[in-house]
């Protein structure tokens, strides 16, 4: 576990020399920062450093794509709204246009992205990746490694040296790809959902959709929208829910109902209306665990399927449910129940995990999966000037949250230190005149 060192005095030109003889200096430029490093800047990323901005905090923002939100620009389906009403979306202090849907579009959500960033003067640094972010001990500061290959000079390397870190990389920093048995000899088309983005392509085509998420449900639907034949594998339970319950939204009704009931009520009712509204699915292939949906949130971070038309199409038969898969061959699969398809194409409904472990080093603030140990409300905050900020597996709501616990407490801190510092610095300067 880190030490906190934040009484410790800083004698920045000696770090420098202990820093730069395990790094080449002519290829590695080091750099200091005034306040706090972001790492990613999606959301998540965006809110801290907006909220750092009202602050007068100084701060940098990495990002490893070359543009904002690069989850949502790059890596999300052309039909995708979003799946909760939009005062539950809105980042701090910026509030969505009043003339957009109240579940807006991928493309509003990324202008309102864009134009939060241009309203509070966000200007990350782009296209560059965060090798190794690691504490050092001695000084009580971090030192993140990164590799930037925007510009003309090619690759280049840096270092920055910070008193805060805030991971703000998220939940779905990469893509899961499960390991099929004779996938790599099925010969078809094999795509991630994270690099689908319209079933046009697939008109007529037999596609097996391998997920039964919100994302498998959603692909599942604009395949047949498209004229293709689609067949989604449910291996496990699943909880689907209607968007809207007597035309409000079902998000909406179980945060009021859990401030005035305990979860395993709420569960009941969320549940006997859905079956009022969707019938039973279990007849569909489509099993409910055993735990109900909101319980299941707080416990395991699964979200349910918040059903926006693929239902139908699965009770008419457009739409297949099939068992989980054995191995692939040439043109087909083979499922637990002995049944053999033939398939054109495969989809990836996945999902995404967190990167996390891969470049942040000797902590144990995060768990192996990349996910703070310390479930919401208490996972944003570490020790040695550590934070965390979309991780809450409580979508933009649960990171707009972190993100103001996060600003706040940089701010606090920063201004403290600043004004012990210029209090040193008085002292000094008394001490000089004293000589004269």
């Amino acid at each position: 576990m880190h030490r906190n060192n934040n009484k410790k005095s800083l004698n920045i030109s000696s770090m420098f020399q202990t820093f730069i003889p395990d790094s080449n200096i002519f290829s590695r430029r080091c750099i200091w920062v005034n306040g706090p490093v972001i790492v990613g800047a999606g959301p998540s990323g965006l809110a801290v450093a907006a909220g750092l901005k009202r602050e007068g905090v100084p701060f940098i923002i990495l990002e490893r794509a070359n543009c904002i939100a690069s989850l949502w620009q790059n890596r999300t389906y052309d039909r995708l709204k979003l799946h909760l009403p939009k005062q539950f979306c809105q980042l701090p202090n910026f509030p969505f246009p009043e003339d957009y849907p109240e579940y807006p579009t991928k493309f509003q959500f990324i202008q309102y992205l864009e134009e939060y960033a241009t309203h509070f003067d966000i200007n990350p640094k782009y296209n560059e990746t965060v090798q190794s972010a690691k504490y050092d001990e001695t000084f009580g500061l971090w030192r993140v490694k990164t590799i930037s290959k925007s510009g003309q000079l090619g690759s280049c390397e840096f270092e920055y040296i910070c008193r805060w870190l805030v991971v703000a990389t998220g939940e779905n920093a990469e893509k899961v790809v499960p390991d099929f048995e004779g996938l790599e000899d099925f010969g078809g088309d094999v795509l991630h959902a994270g690099d689908y983005k319209s079933g046009g392509r697939y008109q007529g085509k037999k596609v097996l959709v391998v997920g039964c998420g919100n994302s498998g449900m959603e692909v599942s639907l604009d395949l047949y929208n498209h004229g293709a034949n689609p067949s989604m594998v449910v291996r496990s339970s699943v909880h689907v829910l209607p968007r809207e319950i007597l035309g409000k939204s079902t998000f909406e009704l179980g945060v009021t109902m859990m401030k005035w009931m305990p979860v395993w009520l709420a569960d009941k009712t969320l549940l006997l209306l859905a079956r009022i509204v969707l019938g039973n699915t279990d007849k569909y292939g489509l099993k409910r665990p055993t735990i109900g949906p909101l319980e299941l949130k707080n416990k395991e971070g699964k979200t349910p399927v918040l059903d926006i038309g693929a239902l139908p199409k699965i009770r008419a038969g457009k739409i297949k449910i099939v068992p989980g898969i054995i191995k692939f061959g040439r043109g087909i699969v083979e499922l637990v129940d002995g049944r053999v398809l033939d398939i054109d194409s495969v989809i990836l409904a996945t999902g995404y995990r967190s990167n996390v472990p891969s470049w942040l080093k000797d902590n144990d603030f995060f768990s192996d999966d990349g996910i703070p140990k310390n479930p919401f409300p208490n996972g944003w905050k570490g020790e040695a000037g550590l934070y965390a900020v979309g991780f809450t597996r409580k979508g933009l709501f649960g990171a707009s949250l972190d993100a103001m616990s996060v600003a706040h407490d940089i701010a606090n801190r920063w201004k403290e230190e600043s004004k012990q510092q210029k209090k040193t610095a008085a002292a000094r300067h008394r001490r000089c005149i004293s000589h004269f």
